[in-house]
């Protein structure tokens, strides 16, 4: 069994290395220090388990999971943390388990047990919970998770089944629906057509397109983007306020 041992305290992965060190059958393939590294690693190197703390600087562990359990061949996760009041977010996030630190060796080998007992296909066939709180949006390109934080986000474009996420660098496509999103990042977002959201950020004007339709311009880019009659009066009024 590969183990991913994920905590920004160096003591504290130490000791789960040394306790797994008394498991039969059990390789410590890596370590992190936040949730980010933890999705590198996990694509670099293929585990079946990530131990993992839940409160870290930059991406937490809840996030890191709900991304992780996007993947192809989702790992297993446990949570190792030193706070009791995030079982239900634990679980909601996909967790297997969770561990109160000081962790016993007795309940870190039960989890493991209970790790082993899960097929692949069992994993994979769990539903990724979108959660509140995110700090990135994450897509499957060629096989492997590329996230995108949300600050970095231009607009949302609903198209077919999926979401154009616009992002400096390019596009991503997410399965998540435009309505989800809103519901999540509404303060960060506008709405300026029934399949857009504009980030607020990135807004530079209203004018209108050779056809004569309102359209809405962007920073960083030269996209545009049409606003619908019943969106016009909100966007003009955040037009205004720029």
């Amino acid at each position: 069994m590969k183990v991913l041992i994920v905590d920004d305290e160096q003591l504290a992965r130490e000791r789960l290395r040394h306790m797994l060190g008394a498991v039969p059958e059990c390789e410590v393939v890596d370590e992190a220090a936040s949730g980010s590294e933890a999705l590198e690693s996990a694509q670099k190197h293929p585990v079946d388990v990530v131990l993992m703390d839940i409160r870290m600087p930059g991406m937490d562990g809840l996030e890191a999971a709900r991304h992780l359990s996007a993947m192809t061949e989702p790992p297993a996760v446990v949570f190792c943390t030193a706070y009791s009041d995030h079982a239900l977010e634990a679980f909601e996030a996909n967790a297997i388990d969770y561990l109160v630190k000081p962790v016993r060796r007795e309940r870190l080998s039960a989890a493991l047990a209970k790790a082993r007992r899960l097929s692949p296909e069992a994993l994979a066939e769990t539903a990724r919970d979108e959660g509140v709180g995110r700090t990135h949006l994450c897509a499957r390109v060629r096989g492997n998770l590329k996230l995108v934080p949300i600050e970095n986000v231009i607009y949302l474009q609903a198209e077919d089944k999926y979401v154009t996420v616009r992002h400096p660098e390019g596009e991503l496509l997410i399965e998540d629906s435009l309505t989800s999103l809103e519901r999540e990042f509404g303060d960060r977002f506008l709405r300026v057509h029934r399949n857009a959201l504009v980030a607020r950020a990135f807004l530079a004007g209203l004018e209108k397109n050779p056809e004569g339709q309102p359209v809405v311009s962007l920073k960083v880019t030269d996209d545009t983007l049409e606003v619908s009659r019943r969106n016009l009066p909100a966007v003009r009024q955040i037009i205004k306020s720029l």
